[in-house]
């Protein structure tokens, strides 16, 4: 059980993703991007793995930081090895990041189950092997027929229920969009998809996140009025006070923080001063499976919902291991942009949603994605 090697493997793979200049994802031509994939020896030769982009995984991290901590160790003990990593972020945060620390801690889970051919949501202690889905829609564009009007997000959020989604997510318009943020425009796009959808469908909006108190205050009683489950981050959440007074002025669930360094610490610290309704973590924003199950599990000590921010294996497995999370997050989708068609160098697809928009949950062994290692070999930088 002692983990003999760490490695990274730097690989070109096509996408339609684009990153704008404030780095929200948008639809475009087919180009090649750079994604690495992290491998945990043990030595009885079995690996696990898990990707991130490249900068989170650089040479230097992994020499100076990772393998001395990890090298030599029994590869079952994740909880030392994890609070060792994190240890080592004291005066070194800007280069071990929490994305570092949960790349790793992902491995990890991957290589225990992996090593005993179960999936790692078993290995937690299950809670379900189905999970409801929302659609999160990207952000707001300018492109014709996309999501550039309110009426585009009403009529691709009727494609979304055709497709067996009980909840939407609005991702709104943010820079740099020419003339956004502007509160009256996401009320507007809000309106649009709950006239389309009608009242039993589950909404939701992530919108700008730097609006002014006034601001944020009136877009969560607009979205009052028209019956959605949460607001999302409306404001810099550095700033816990101004989510407290937020979730003391309006009746809707304010969700958060999803952005905020501090990991679970820091969100009991939001509970204890009632920034939030409904407590937010996801496994990279918190740094891996292990501190994410964690801020499941203070949420549901207060009786509180913890929604889990993002898609992929990784979260589809703390949900699936949870009880106080109603839903999985899956997208981001857009008009021009295919979900299903998945990610080239997976085989199949991680959350698969069948037609009652329910994702079930690999029962493949570790995170269960289906790697296509070939294509890495086949294009690997480094």
């Amino acid at each position: 059980m002692i983990i003999t090697d760490v490695s990274v493997r730097v690989f070109r793979h096509k996408t339609r993703r684009h990153s704008d200049s404030a780095g929200h994802a948008h639809p475009g031509p087919e180009h090649e991007v750079q994604q690495a994939i992290l491998s945990i020896r043990s030595e009885d030769g079995v690996e696990g793995h898990s990707f991130c982009p490249p900068e989170v995984a650089r040479p230097h991290v992994i020499e100076k930081f990772v393998k001395k901590v990890l090298i030599g160790q029994d590869h079952r003990d994740r909880e030392r090895l994890w609070q060792d990593l994190a240890h080592w972020q004291r005066g070194s945060a800007a280069q071990l990041t929490d994305r570092a620390l949960a790349v790793i801690d992902c491995a990890l889970w991957d290589l225990a189950g992996r090593t005993l051919n179960q999936p790692v949501y078993k290995l937690i202690g299950g809670y379900r092997d189905k999970v409801l889905a929302y659609g999160s829609i990207m952000c707001g564009d300018e492109i014709e027929g996309g999501l550039a009007t309110p009426e585009d997000y009403g009529r691709f959020a009727e494609t979304l229920v055709a497709r067996g989604y009980k909840g939407i997510k609005l991702h709104t318009w943010m820079p740099p969009v020419s003339w956004a943020p502007d509160v009256k425009m996401d009320l507007k796009a809000c309106a649009a998809v709950r006239e389309a959808v009608g009242p039993d469908i589950a909404l939701m909006i992530d919108a700008f996140h730097w609006y002014k108190r006034s601001e944020a205050l009136e877009l969560g009683r607009g979205l009052e009025k028209l019956g959605f489950a949460w607001i999302e981050e409306p404001m810099d959440e550095q700033s816990m006070s101004s989510y407290r007074w937020l979730t003391e002025n309006l009746d809707i669930p304010v969700v958060g923080p999803e952005s905020a360094a501090g990991k679970y610490w820091h969100r009991a610290e939001w509970i204890a001063s009632g920034a939030c309704d409904i407590l937010r973590t996801g496994v990279n924003d918190v740094g891996g499976i292990t501190p994410a199950l964690k801020t499941m599990h203070l949420a549901e000590a207060f009786g509180m919902e913890c929604e889990v921010h993002g898609n992929t294996a990784m979260n589809l497995h703390v949900v699936a291991a949870s009880k106080n999370c109603k839903w999985y997050e899956r997208g981001l989708l857009h008009p021009f942009l295919e979900y299903d068609d998945g990610l080239d160098y997976l085989n199949t697809l991680s959350d698969p949603m069948d037609r009652d928009g329910y994702v079930h949950v690999p029962d493949r062994p570790g995170l269960g994605e289906d790697i296509n290692f070939d294509l890495i070999e086949n294009n690997r930088v480094c």
